[in-house]
């Protein structure tokens, strides 16, 4: 007897659609605008009252703690609720948490303001998701820096909170269409037990170990995030603590990176989708390129240069590095999109982000006492670069290999 199978369309206008779309692009921009200049002036405040290079690199050790300490329930999440329910509660504790650094930050001072920012940091890790690249990518460092000069970190604040609120209602206009026999709904009655939680996580566990091609990346992904803590933190310790620039060139470097980004992602929607084909060039190219961009970037700082030549020469190789970082990312991402179940995609990415990032918060610790204790910081970032390159050299004919062998 023939089984009829449900009807899983989801019937969605044009008009209807476009609203989305803007909406979603409206809420992208406020919250990424926002969130970046908050970032960029969190660092500056923290860099002008305690003069460490761990100021712009506070985050990249709360963030992939938290995240691994929530990978279980939070990759389980992503595939097992609706979307719109996640957002809701995502943007509730953020707000709240805001409010609350809000009214906690002025009643410390010094190193000790690093209380309520790790405990904001902690809540903010949990809460938010990525957004998208934009044109907030482009204005936000610029923005940050004047805004900074004008308002102060408690300005920062108040703007982020006004953001949130901002994006979290235009999130809730949103309707977020699911199919009728999703998973979503089957797991609304589901009990959820630690057994359960688990066992999920396990089984998208053991399909990466079945991956080499996932394996690999991994080993090289760690490494590259690992040696590239030292440029976050060291660009803004370098120019500001070492060569004595002001805040003017470290937006600008935020500036030309932000650019460099959008054009990599411009790129890749302008060209016609490849598949996997030449998968091996378009994920190692921008690898040496990023590596080489780092190298050049210690020896720009290594020269004798204006404030204006290191903003402008500084700023054209981090958008020629953000250019070659965003192709990659986005590269290997739909790599995943199309090999990768979507069932278990949700925890795969979770895992992978885990598992690149996990290494963060140790080269942000090592760069920050490795910077502070050489006045020659650009030496540090051509090292790097010589490092980077070189391992990236010995995992060519591995990679290449894991992809052939992955390709049907």
């Amino acid at each position: 007897m023939a089984i009829k199978q449900p009807d899983l369309t989801i019937n969605i206008s044009n008009h209807q659609s476009s609203l989305q779309i803007f909406k979603a692009a409206a809420s992208n921009f406020i919250s990424s605008l926002s969130g970046k200049m908050f970032t960029f002036g969190l660092g500056l405040m923290l860099l002008d009252e305690t003069h460490s290079a761990i100021s712009f690199g506070i985050n990249m050790i709360i963030s992939p703690i938290v995240g691994l300490l929530c990978l279980v329930p939070i990759g389980n999440l992503i595939d097992t609720y609706p979307h719109k329910t996640v957002l809701t509660g995502s943007l509730t504790a953020r707000t709240l948490a805001l409010i609350l650094f809000a009214a906690s930050i002025n009643l410390f001072t010094a190193t000790a303001k690093l209380i309520p920012i790790v405990l904001f940091l902690i809540i903010d890790a949990i809460s938010t998701t990525q957004s998208a690249i934009s044109l907030s990518s482009i204005l936000s460092p610029a923005l940050g820096v004047g805004l900074y000069s004008l308002v102060g970190f408690s300005g920062f604040v108040i703007l982020e909170i006004v953001a949130t609120l901002a994006s979290f209602g235009i999130m809730l206009t949103m309707k977020f269409h699911y199919h009728a026999t999703n998973q979503f709904a089957n797991s609304q009655h589901a009990p959820v037990t630690s057994h359960s939680q688990f066992a999920k996580f396990h089984s998208g566990l053991n399909y990466m170990r079945s991956r080499t091609m996932i394996k690999i990346t991994i080993l090289l992904s760690v490494i590259l995030n690992f040696l590239y803590t030292a440029v976050t933190i060291g660009i803004p310790y370098i120019l500001k603590d070492q060569l004595h620039t002001g805040n003017g060139p470290i937006g600008v470097l935020e500036t030309g990176s932000a650019i460099g980004m959008l054009l990599g992602s411009l790129l890749l929607t302008l060209l016609p989708p490849t598949g996997q084909k030449r998968l091996f060039l378009k994920l190692i190219i921008p690898v040496l390129i990023l590596d080489s961009q780092i190298l050049l970037l210690g020896v720009l700082f290594m020269t004798s240069q204006s404030p204006t030549g290191y903003a402008l020469l500084g700023s054209f190789i981090m958008g020629i590095l953000a250019f070659a970082l965003v192709i990659l990312n986005i590269t290997f991402q739909v790599y995943l999109q199309q090999t990768v179940p979507t069932k278990l995609l949700g925890r795969v990415v979770a895992t992978l982000t885990t598992v690149n990032s996990s290494i963060m918060p140790i080269g942000t610790l090592m760069f920050t006492l490795i910077f502070q204790s050489t006045t020659h910081g650009s030496l540090v970032l051509i090292i790097n670069g010589i490092l980077l390159l070189g391992y990236t050299l010995l995992l060519l004919r591995p990679l290449n290999q894991a992809i052939h062998s992955e390709q049907p």
